[in-house]
């Protein structure tokens, strides 16, 4: 009995996560930070001036939003977006990031 609690002991502590000091700061990573230019067709919704992912990000929900074109899980298209994402009526949420074919690094 006194081996399974050694053992259960042993087991518990090589389990616990190792603390991290309250101070430190994530490091962003620097792909993501990294500015791309838009091109034609993207640069109509977000802007010509060059942008990390997450701006571009940022910018196509505000248009979204700004143009009332989300609907739950999806987002309907309009003519600027239609260039973008190509000739349909409406995307899913997860694929707002297919615009990132038209950045150039």
């Amino acid at each position: 009995m006194a081996a399974k609690k050694a053992a259960a002991k042993k087991s518990a502590a090589k389990k616990a996560p190792a603390k991290k000091s309250a101070g430190a700061k994530r490091k962003p990573n620097a792909a993501f930070m990294k500015e791309l230019t838009p091109d034609a067709e993207l640069a109509a919704v977000v802007g010509e001036k060059p942008l990390p992912r997450t701006a571009v990000i940022k910018k196509l929900w505000d248009y979204f939003k700004k143009n009332g074109l989300n609907q739950g899980q999806f987002i309907n298209l309009d003519d600027k977006l239609k260039a973008v994402y190509g000739n349909k009526k409406q995307i899913k949420m997860t694929e707002v990031a297919g615009a990132f074919k038209h950045l150039k690094g």
